[in-house]
């Protein structure tokens, strides 16, 4: 299978229809058949001991503008629809969704199609979230279940081979809360990755609060793969491709530890062992709050807008680099606000050798500095910094326009 362009993409809603033949649009079709086999698994959730949601079909379509009315979707049909707690897939635990023959050619578009909450009691709803210590509730899924979630993945079917796709989902990012109204609202977040053999594990302390902790692979400052270790401290993210990676743990009451020039190549590269658990020094936490919003003049006085498509992102620089992602989330839904729980005290970093120890040593000049950064569809970004080094909480707004 090649892959080409952009693996990690957001997912949209957007339409989706049954099969039926090639419509010609941007195929690339070299004929014979090839198969196409289809994985889940989920990046951590934050905030949630529980999140459901009921698969019906995924369904892929050669181009990426095809919509619902279009010939030319090929259905990976789901039966019976399987309903999946998503916070059971972390770690590398993957759920498998079957597999379908398709012609052989190129392919753009995967849509992956949940059922409807029908049910009036919260054993029969086929998509919900539990939050952490609360009730089960109702997870809205607008147009997901008749349309589906869109998401943009280019692959090859080679004629006699077998296309292997996992969907990672990010749980985290996905669920948006609609204010104080008790509802919660599914704008997911998918990445499209193929199912290669590299990837990196190793240990986290078992001191730490392993339920609170979460250890990613980050690029540029931006998170590619990510997991919570599990009871014995091990995390494993599988499915990297071949690259260097920067190894980010950031863990409740606890400093950030930093490993840079993690290598991936063919196989799994082993960060440390039990006995070499990375552990991280305590921390005090403060948290970083705010709301995005739209400001326009009218006549003497400025309006402000809340913008709730907007979303919030994380960061830290450190001293010579790397930047490294802390978090991101979409603003509440009503009110466009957003809040970041961050350690006050410096992060560790330390560089990766294969066989070798890791020395970490503490980055004190960046000890409780972070720049929040606002993202919104047809808007420029817009950053701020935030700085936490006293063991204060800070608010951060984040405004568009004057």
């Amino acid at each position: 299978m090649r892959w080409s362009g952009a693996l990690a993409l957001t997912a949209v809603l957007a339409a989706c229809g049954g099969g039926g033949d090639d419509n010609g649009a941007g195929t690339g079709n070299v004929g014979g058949d090839g198969t196409l086999r289809v994985a889940l698994t989920d990046a951590p959730a934050c905030g949630y001991d529980h999140v459901w949601i009921t698969i019906e079909k995924v369904s892929v379509h050669q181009s990426s503008a095809a919509a619902e009315a279009d010939a030319g979707w090929k259905d990976l049909v789901v039966s019976p629809a399987r309903k999946v707690d998503l916070l059971a897939l972390t770690n590398g635990v993957l759920e498998e969704l079957g597999s379908t023959p398709l012609p052989a050619g190129q392919y753009s578009q995967i849509r992956l199609v949940l059922a409807s909450n029908s049910g009036t009691g919260t054993t029969t709803l086929a998509n919900s979230i539990q939050p952490t210590g609360g009730a089960v509730t109702a997870l809205s899924t607008p147009s997901a279940q008749q349309s589906g979630l869109k998401l943009q993945a280019h692959f090859d079917v080679a004629s006699g081979q077998m296309a292997d796709v996992v969907l990672d989902f990010d749980a985290c990012k996905s669920i948006v809360k609609a204010g104080n109204s008790g509802q919660y609202i599914l704008k997911p977040v998918i990445a499209v990755v193929p199912r290669v053999a590299s990837g990196v594990s190793g240990y986290v302390a078992t001191s730490m609060p392993l339920v609170s902790t979460t250890v990613s692979v980050q690029q540029d400052g931006a998170v590619v793969r990510s997991t919570t270790p599990d009871a014995t401290g091990k995390f494993s993210i599988p499915y990297l491709g071949t690259g260097t990676y920067t190894l980010v743990v950031a863990s409740e009451g606890h400093a950030t530890a930093v490993v840079t020039g993690v290598t991936a190549g063919t196989t799994t590269t082993s960060i440390n062992g039990t006995a070499t658990a990375i552990a991280t020094p305590v921390s005090t936490m403060a948290d970083v709050t705010g709301t995005v919003v739209v400001s326009t003049v009218s006549g003497s006085s400025t309006v402000s807008t809340a913008l709730t498509d907007a979303s919030v992102y994380a960061s830290q620089v450190l001293t010579g680099g790397p930047t490294i992602a802390m978090g991101s989330q979409a603003v509440d839904a009503t009110a466009a606000t957003y809040r970041f729980h961050l350690p006050v005290a410096a992060p560790v970093k330390a560089a990766y050798t294969a066989g070798g120890a890791l020395t970490f040593a503490p980055d004190s000049a960046v000890a409780g500095k972070y720049n929040m950064q606002a993202r919104a569809p047809g808007r420029a970004n817009i950053d701020k910094p935030a700085d936490i080094g006293g063991g204060s909480s800070v608010t951060v707004p984040l405004a568009y326009g004057p």
